[in-house]
């Protein structure tokens, strides 16, 4: 155990946080350090372990596909990510239908913004105070936690913070130069804050009004973490853009964005506009597909 905390401590660069623990194995919601003693993950691996660590269907469809076909860029079409692209579709809120499959969370609202911006042809984001949404540029830029954004600034410019769940302050920070307003339904940072009825209604019903889109994160809040298989599916909202990942493809980074009407409508999402190499590979599809049948029969 203490060599690998000792390798660790030597090679890693040191941004993380760590309690002396060697985790070796683990097993549904439990884990087993180097030295044999058990823990029950409260945290679901941060989320992404919700059908459980080791699954054994999950890893069986990662063994089986490895062996197949592990990498393949989207200048080609594969058969396991069409059936994840279907599969989908079929599953998130109404119209929803168009997704770019990307590797992470951070990715996902990255090309969520990426795609407000150049189908409306707008700059300006409008984000909520307690939002976290990543930690990569754009991402961290709507990101509200000040000691995660300030040692980083400059930032992406035109995103700003308004109160959650108050519908004045976003009546008066939406304008004619906003693209998109991006939220979590269920907010994390500091305690857990959930959107009333009155203000998801509101907003979307705002967005639409003034030509802006409704960018929803349920990086943390999909497949199920709410009771329900999304967290829109609670308020009725079909937002213009949804963020997925942690969960999706079982322990295998994944991250999907879906476009909905008004996005697709637009006409300026066309080839070359964003790509990813790892984004969609067959080895996280097979993941997600069983792990979403794991999801859909047991949840």
């Amino acid at each position: 155990m203490i060599a690998a905390i000792d390798l660790e401590n030597t090679y890693s660069c040191g941004v993380y946080s760590k309690r002396p623990v060697v985790i070796v194995r683990g097993s549904g919601a439990l884990l087993w350090d180097a030295d044999g003693h058990e823990y029950i993950d409260c945290t679901a691996g941060y989320g992404v372990a919700s059908a459980g660590h080791a699954r054994p269907e999950v890893a069986a469809a990662i063994a089986a596909q490895a062996l197949r076909l592990i990498t393949c860029p989207e200048i080609v079409y594969n058969d396991v990510r069409a059936r994840l692209l279907e599969r989908l579709a079929c599953l998130v809120p109404e119209g929803l239908t168009h997704i770019f499959l990307c590797n992470s969370g951070t990715e996902a609202v990255e090309g969520a913004i990426k795609f407000a911006r150049i189908a409306t042809g707008r700059a300006g984001i409008v984000a909520a105070l307690r939002g976290f949404h990543g930690r990569t540029m754009g991402a961290l830029s709507a990101t509200w936690e000040p000691h995660y954004r300030e040692p980083f600034a400059p930032l992406v410019p035109d995103v700003s913070h308004i109160r959650y769940n108050d519908l004045a302050a976003a009546r008066a920070a939406i304008n004619e130069q906003t693209a998109a307003v991006i939220i979590e339904l269920v907010q994390g940072e500091g305690g857990v804050h959930v959107a009333s009825d009155e203000y998801v209604r509101g907003l979307a019903a705002l967005c639409r009004e003034r030509g802006v889109l409704l960018i929803v994160d349920e990086v943390q809040t999909g497949f199920g973490r709410t009771g329900s298989l999304f967290a829109c599916d609670h308020y009725d909202l079909q937002p213009d853009i949804l963020c997925l990942a942690k969960s999706l493809a079982g322990g295998i980074p994944m991250g999907a964005v879906c476009l909905g009407p008004r996005v697709m409508e637009s006409g300026r999402i066309t080839r070359g506009i964003h790509g990813s190499s790892f984004g969609g590979n067959p080895l996280a599809c097979a993941a997600a597909l069983v792990s979403l049948d794991i999801l859909e029969r047991e949840a």
